[in-house]
């Protein structure tokens, strides 16, 4: 039987995910839909599927046996507190919550009902490129993981939409949630290193620099370029004691002709991603069908929180800003650096 699903919030993500989900993956059915633009919620809504007035009403709904929120963020925290009292599966595209109070809270929410139910979208993990990357890593053949940098351009933001503090609260999650994943351990601190502003942002602190501290000693050297120009690029090397292991460039596609050797460049990250999105809700699909969640937790939702939130006060003090977590509920599993993946 189909998973029936219910999709909070119906912008550019929750649209491509309600195409997902109704044209490209099986095993699932989107039956609701709401949106605090009810008029799009309409448009968006698959044919049969009903418009709820409040996600409360959808999340309760005897129709609905799983959700998937892609709202705006300050709105996640209400909203999974409700899938957790009802019991049902979440997928939450990021920022899970807006706040380390409001982690907590959700953490303290799964913890009490005894069984994970809230999956965090950080796609990056179920990127066939970066799995490879994990696994040369978790290998061992090239020793101990020294430096890992990362980097995360775009062509430009929308003016006036993207703020400074986005580099950092919103752009910043994914890298260290695939630093986290990558080397299996936790982020003790943080520093941030402004160059020179480019002109393309105007006003925009742009680019940044974040370090990321790791607890085993290894540093995460983040590079956030947000107007770049020439497209989207997301760019990972691990430097190890005995070798180096990094991402392709995508489209993997070399072109050799009269007017030399080029690749193209993906131009935002829905064609970077595409496969990867399709990956994690088919093992989201699996799981939420069993009743629980797998990928990204709650609990990988809070570190992330807990990183931007570390990386903001870094940039106004110019200096080191510590991490400081919670001990890890039993119901995540081991400690990350223990962590199978």
């Amino acid at each position: 039987m189909a998973l029936n699903i219910g999709v909070i919030g119906t912008g550019m993500i929750g649209q491509d995910h309600i195409r997902r989900l109704t044209r490209v993956l099986s095993g699932a059915a989107v039956v609701a839909v709401t949106d605090i633009d009810l008029d799009r919620a309409r448009q968006a809504a698959p044919e049969g599927a009903q418009v709820f007035d409040t996600p409360k009403a959808l999340i309760t709904s005897d129709q609905v046996d799983a959700v998937v929120i892609c709202s705006w963020g300050p709105a996640h925290e209400e909203q999974l507190l409700d899938c957790i009292a009802a019991g049902k599966p979440v997928f939450c595209e990021k920022p899970m919550v807006t706040s380390e109070t409001a982690a907590l809270k959700v953490i303290e929410a799964e913890v009490a009902f005894g069984r994970r139910l809230v999956q965090v979208g950080f796609m990056r993990r179920f990127d066939a490129d970066y799995r490879r990357l994990k696994a040369v890593i978790d290998g061992g053949t090239l020793g101990a993981p020294l430096m890992y940098k990362s980097v995360h351009r775009n062509a430009s933001v929308p003016e006036g939409l993207y703020t400074s503090d986005m580099p950092l609260n919103d752009t910043l999650v994914h890298d260290a949630d695939i630093s986290r994943w990558l080397l299996s351990d936790e982020v003790k601190g943080v520093e941030v290193r402004l160059p020179r502003r480019s002109t393309r942002g105007k006003d925009l602190r742009d680019p940044t620099m974040v370090l990321l501290h790791m607890e085993d000693g290894a540093i995460v050297d983040v590079e956030i370029s947000v107007n770049i120009a020439y497209g989207y690029d997301i760019r990972g090397e691990v430097s190890c004691e005995q070798g180096i292991a990094a991402l392709p460039n995508r489209p993997a596609t070399v072109i050799t002709d009269q007017h030399g050797i080029r690749q193209a460049i993906p131009e935002d990250w829905r064609e970077r991603f595409i496969e990867a999105y399709d990956q994690e809700f088919r093992e989201w699909i699996v799981a939420a069908g069993q009743g629980t969640a797998t990928g990204p937790s709650a609990w990988d939702g809070y570190a992330a929180t807990l990183v931007a939130d570390a990386a903001l006060r870094a940039v106004d003090s110019g200096g080191y800003e510590p991490v400081s977590m919670i001990e890890k509920p039993e119901l995540y599993g081991a400690a990350a650096k223990h962590a199978a993946a």
